[in-house]
Parts: C-alpha cells; sequence; structure tokens
C-alpha cells in the first residue's frame, strides 16, 4: 500500500479549489491500494518562504515549516490540485514546494489544473518545480477548462461527482500513473 496525498493548493478566499481537490480525493480512495491523505496548504499557515538557507542545505525542517515537512514526508505520492493565477501556478502552491526538500525527493507527482487553458500553464511550471525537487511528475494531469468550471462556481463541495465525467477519464489515467509510480519509488527507496 502507498500514501499519497491530495495538496489543495490554493488559499484564495472563496476559492474554486475546494470543489475538484474533494472529487479526486473520493476518487483516489476508491482505490484498495492507496491510504489517501488530503492536505490543504491553507491548514499550514505557511509564512512566506523566507529562509537565508535553502531546505536543501539543512538537516531538519525549518521551523515555520515542521508540520508541514512532516505531513510531506509521511507520504509516497501527491496530487496537488492548484489553480493558474497569471500563467502560472498560485504563490501558495509554489511557497509550500519551497519550504521542504528532501521530504519531497524520490516521489511521484501528479496534477489537476483550473483556470485559464484548464491550468495547463500552471502544472506545466509545476512539474519543472517538481524536477528540481527530484520527484517524478506523471505525463498526464486533469484539466478542467472554463465550461466546466463557470456553472460549478457557486456551489458548495463536496459536488456530485457526475459534475466531473468531462473529465473522469484523465482523472483515473493519472491515478493510475501516480500509484505506479507511487509504489515503484516506495520499492527503489526502501532497496
Amino acid at each position: 500500500m502507498v500514501k499519497i496525498a491530495v495538496i489543495l493548493g490554493s488559499v484564495r478566499e472563496g476559492r474554486f479549489g475546494d470543489k475538484p481537490a474533494r472529487w479526486i480525493f473520493d476518487e483516489l480512495k476508491k482505490r484498495t491500494d492507496v491510504e489517501a491523505t488530503f492536505l490543504d496548504v491553507k491548514d499550514f499557515n505557511l509564512p512566506l518562504f523566507d529562509s537565508p538557507v535553502s531546505p536543501a542545505w539543512v538537516n531538519e525542517p525549518l521551523p515555520a515549516a515542521a508540520k508541514w515537512a512532516e505531513a510531506i514526508a509521511a507520504q509516497d505520492g501527491f496530487i496537488v490540485v492548484a489553480p493558474e493565477y497569471n500563467r502560472g501556478p498560485g504563490a501558495a502552491m509554489k511557497n509550500a514546494f519551497d519550504w521542504v526538500y528532501p521530504e519531497w525527493n524520490r516521489k511521484a507527482i501528479g496534477f489537476v489544473g483550473y483556470g485559464s487553458t484548464g491550468g495547463a500553464r500552471a502544472i506545466e511550471q509545476m512539474r519543472n518545480i517538481a524536477v528540481e525537487l527530484q520527484m517524478a511528475p506523471v505525463r498526464h494531469g486533469v484539466h478542467i477548462m472554463w465550461p466546466l468550471m463557470a456553472p460549478l462556481m457557486q456551489e458548495k463541495a463536496p459536488l456530485d461527482p457526475a459534475k466531473f465525467a468531462d473529465v473522469q477519464q484523465a482523472a483515473e489515467t493519472m491515478i493510475d500513473d501516480v500509484v505506479w509510480w507511487a509504489k515503484a519509488l516506495k520499492a527503489a527507496r526502501a532497496a
């Protein structure tokens, strides 16, 4: 069994992200080979990263991010649900990536994006960040385009899963990929 966390990477007031994050979390929980965890960046109150030293060069988590580092270290893989703002990921998720380093290393990661172009540009940038963090980003992602997103904006989470039918196949493929890589990397880390 692998441990995979869904990370809600937006802290914005009235955020849309809780809807697809709760949906993808429920999809992940259907798997019998996964222990799923839900991590909301908002719950960790991470300050703006301002450390004079990179987490890549310290032996223990920086105090401001100790709880976050512990939560990340406990996982074998991740599915990040994040918006696209101004052609990139939201600042909260980028900040969350920056606060820890070894805890991310050699783990699988997939993405659910929403916003302009279905979050494609944000996902592209987060994949590059994941590579720098020595992670294994999967090719397939879930892109929630505006025609799907707009009618759901005012609804409360959790939503009827049928509302995500247009991206269901993409979600299943991405989850399969994340689980496969999480298992392979967990075995490799143990070797």
